[in-house]
C-alpha cells in the first residue's frame, strides 16, 4: 500500500450506558511492541477498570501484524467488534483501547458487541489523522563546500529525520519519500557533477 491514513496523536472518546462508564483511548502504533505498550500503559492508568478492552492493527491497512482482546468480556462481545471497525476504516498504525467501568447492569452479548463497537466508532468520527508516506534511507557524503547546496535541494523534497556528522566531510542521513527518490538523487547527481557520494541503506519499514 502507498500512502494511508494514521493516527496523528492521541485522542479519547467516552459515553455512559446503563451506569457503565466506556471509555476508548486511540494511540498510534508502527509495531507489536509499540501497540502492547500503548495497552500496558492504560492497565496501568486505569487500575480499578473492570475490563480493558483491545485491538490494533500494527502496521499498514492490510498488514497481517493484527490482534485484540475481550479482557474478560464474554468471547467475541469486545474485541472482535473493535477489531472489525479498525478494519472498515481504513487506518494504519492504530491501538484502541476501551476501559469499562461497570456500573452494577449487565448489558448481554449484543449489548456489549454494539458498545464496544460504538466506542471506537465514536472514537474515530474525530480523530485527527496524517498520511503515511512510504519512505526509504538515503546517506550524503559531500565536501563542505557543497552543504548549502545540498540543503537547499534536499528542502525541495519531503524528507525527514535527518542526521548530520561533520567530520573530514559532510555525512547527512535521512528518510526521503519513495516517490521522490529518483528525482532528488539525479538532482544532487547533476549539481555536484557526480561528487557527492549516495548509499541507499535498506528502507526504513513505513
Amino acid at each position: 500500500m502507498s500512502t494511508y491514513p494514521i493516527p496523528a496523536g492521541s485522542h479519547q472518546y467516552e459515553f455512559d450506558i446503563k451506569r457503565s462508564r466506556f471509555i476508548c483511548f486511540v494511540g498510534q502504533a508502527q509495531s507489536r511492541p509499540q501497540a502492547e505498550d500503548f495497552i500496558r500503559d492504560l492497565r496501568r492508568q486505569h487500575p480499578q477498570a473492570a475490563h480493558v478492552c483491545w485491538a490494533y492493527i500494527a502496521g499498514a491497512p492490510d498488514t497481517t501484524v493484527m490482534s485484540m482482546s475481550d479482557d474478560g468480556e464474554p468471547s467475541g462481545t469486545a474485541g472482535r467488534p473493535m477489531l472489525n471497525v479498525l478494519l472498515h476504516s481504513g487506518l494504519g498504525e492504530i491501538a484502541v483501547a476501551v476501559v469499562r467501568y461497570f456500573g452494577g447492569i449487565k448489558l448481554g452479548t449484543g449489548g456489549l458487541q454494539r458498545a464496544y463497537s460504538d466506542a471506537v466508532t465514536g472514537a474515530l468520527k474525530d480523530l485527527p489523522t496524517r498520511l503515511r508516506v512510504p519512505r526509504s534511507a538515503l546517506m550524503l557524503t559531500f565536501d563542505y563546500a557543497l552543504e548549502s547546496q545540498v540543503r537547499h535541494i534536499l528542502g525541495q523534497f519531503d524528507t525527514d529525520n535527518e542526521q548530520i556528522d561533520y567530520g573530514q566531510q559532510v555525512s547527512v542521513r535521512l528518510n526521503i519519500a519513495q516517490n521522490d527518490q529518483q528525482a532528488c538523487i539525479q538532482m544532487l547527481t547533476n549539481q555536484s557533477a557526480g561528487t557527492i557520494q549516495i548509499q541507499l541503506p535498506d528502507p526504513t519499514p513505513y
